[in-house]
C-alpha cells in the first residue's frame, strides 16, 4: 500500500487544520493549501459580521477548492488541505472519492474549540459562528475518515496522523 497523495484535513474552527497541515507539510516536503485562503471577498465579509455561510455561498468556494487544490495536486508529492467540509454533500463536491486521498477528521469538544479561537488574532471566524458549525457538522464515519481527537498537541496528533497514513497506508475505499 502507499500513502495518499491528498489528504483532507477537516473539522470545524479551532480543530487546528492550519497547524496540524503545516507542519505536516513542512516534516514531508508537502504542498499545504488552507481553503479560507480560497474564499471569495463576500463570503469573509459576511462571515467577518458574524452570519454563517449558505450553501449557495459555500458552492463556489467548494468548487474553486476541487478545480484549483485537488484537480492540479502533483504526483510524486503529497497535498495537504485543511478544510472545514461540514458536510457530506461539500466533501462529494471537493472529489475526494479518489483513491489516493484520505480524509482526517479533527474532532474537538466545544470547550477546547471555544479556547482556541478565542486565542486567535485577525481571524473572522468568530466563536458564535462555531454554534452553526456544529449544527452544520456531518462527521464521517470512521469507514470514511480517520478520526483524531484535538486533546493533544499539534505535534502529537501529526505523530497519530503519521502512523496511521504513511505507516499503515490508511486508505479511502
Amino acid at each position: 500500500m502507499k500513502a495518499p497523495r491528498i489528504v483532507l484535513l477537516m473539522g470545524v474552527a479551532g480543530s487546528g487544520k492550519t497547524t496540524v497541515g503545516t507542519l505536516l507539510a513542512e516534516r514531508h516536503g508537502g504542498v499545504f493549501h488552507d481553503a479560507d485562503d480560497f474564499h471569495p471577498q463576500a463570503n469573509v465579509d459576511k462571515m467577518a459580521q458574524g452570519h454563517p455561510l449558505t450553501d449557495d455561498d459555500r458552492l463556489p468556494w467548494l468548487q474553486r477548492l476541487r478545480q484549483e487544490v485537488i484537480n492540479t495536486a502533483p504526483e510524486g508529492k503529497i497535498t495537504l488541505l485543511a478544510c472545514s467540509a461540514l458536510k457530506q454533500t461539500y466533501r462529494e463536491i471537493l472529489g475526494l472519492d479518489q483513491t489516493d486521498v484520505s480524509i482526517v477528521y479533527l474532532a474537538g469538544d466545544l470547550e477546547t474549540l471555544v479556547e482556541r479561537i478565542n486565542i486567535r488574532e485577525d481571524h473572522y471566524m468568530k466563536p458564535g459562528m462555531l454554534a452553526s458549525q456544529l449544527e452544520t457538522l456531518e462527521a464521517p464515519s470512521p469507514e470514511e475518515a480517520l478520526h483524531i481527537s484535538i486533546r493533544s498537541s499539534p505535534e502529537e496528533i501529526v505523530t497519530q496522523i503519521e502512523s496511521a497514513l504513511f505507516q499503515s497506508a490508511f486508505l479511502l475505499p
